[in-house]
């Protein structure tokens, strides 16, 4: 299928994506390997809650670990521009038909809870409470020193679907694969910072979190993590990479938590500020879609992710697979 012509004018102003709240089954676990070995730096602590943001973040958090009986994502939270937008956003989810809530979460103003057309849990908000700059104290900085949370990316069980809702908001398609034989939209990466993608869409069961990526200074950042957590009993929390992927140009490394919540390191994407840039496209059986370098993806990256609190997922009717590692 066709990408739709972006949406340049949508009826509200979406700014950023903004944070997760990750339901964890032991939270002394989840903050070590969180806060001790990937560097989060924490900001809030009680109610069997941890809130972390990264070195050059301002807002309180932009992830929450939660203790809960089972691993889950409750929602994708998103920072619009301003409470005018708010409403503007409850308008145009009540017309295609999502349910629509005001709630009350810590730290934050009036917050909208809603869903996208498949059931992920999204949240808006406008106001968070600011804390303090750290991004020049340095002596905080350890880990693989996360600056910043970049992106989701979730399995969608209809990417052409996901595309078209997220498009309507004022999301831009940047890059996508397509499989030749039937047309169809198997991934597609989409943004509103000007960078590859806020979220980005893989063509699975779901709607699951396929992961949760933070942005990092350089390559050797991802190098001395590799370092620390082979030395520090999370060998085996290691999934895939270092590499280069050839969808973003972006380094990485995917890690697993103590819940097998995916966690993506990530750096030296490109940007993409400009409104008329021409999205990208890959077959889904070049082998440098994956990584620039060649080397494919194991099976767990394209049939492993996390579930959203109380959401039933579907499979996939689109059965094309890219090139799986043996």
């Amino acid at each position: 299928m066709p990408l739709p012509a972006p949406v340049l004018y949508p009826s509200f102003n979406i700014v950023r994506l903004s944070h997760t709240v990750f339901n964890v089954t032991n939270l002394t676990a989840s903050r070590a390997f969180y806060v001790d070995t990937l560097g989060l730096q924490v900001t809030g602590e009680g109610e069997g809650r941890i809130y972390l943001r990264a070195m050059e973040e301002r807002g309180h958090h932009c992830l929450v670990l939660q203790q809960a009986q089972f691993a889950s994502i409750d929602a994708l939270s998103f920072k619009v521009f301003d409470e005018g937008d708010l409403d503007k956003a409850a308008d145009h989810f009540a017309s295609v038909g999502r349910k629509v809530e005001w709630v009350s979460r810590p730290f934050q103003g009036r917050t909208l809870a809603t869903s996208d057309i498949h059931g992920i849990p999204l949240e808006f908000y406008a106001r968070m409470d600011r804390l303090p700059p750290i991004h020049q104290q340095y002596a905080l900085y350890n880990g693989v020193k996360p600056l910043r949370i970049d992106h989701f990316n979730c399995f969608s069980p209809n990417v052409d679907e996901s595309v078209a809702f997220y498009n309507a908001i004022g999301f831009r398609t940047t890059e996508y694969t397509s499989d030749a034989e039937t047309g169809r939209t198997w991934a597609a990466w989409m943004h509103r910072k000007g960078g590859v993608h806020d979220v980005a869409f893989t063509n699975g069961t779901g709607p699951r979190m396929h992961h949760t990526a933070f942005w990092v200074p350089t390559p050797l950042n991802i190098i001395d993590l590799l370092d620390l957590m082979a030395t520090t009993g999370y060998v085996g929390n290691i999934e895939r990479g270092p590499g280069r992927h050839g969808i973003s140009n972006a380094f990485f490394l995917y890690v697993r938590d103590p819940d097998n919540h995916r966690i993506e390191i990530y750096c030296s994407d490109y940007q993409t500020v400009d409104s008329d840039l021409e999205p990208i496209h890959w077959d889904l059986k070049d082998p440098q879609r994956q990584t620039l370098w060649g080397a494919p993806a194991p099976r767990s990256w394209f049939e492993e992710g996390s579930v959203f609190t109380g959401i039933e997922t579907q499979e996939s009717d689109l059965k094309a697979q890219p090139i799986i590692a043996p």
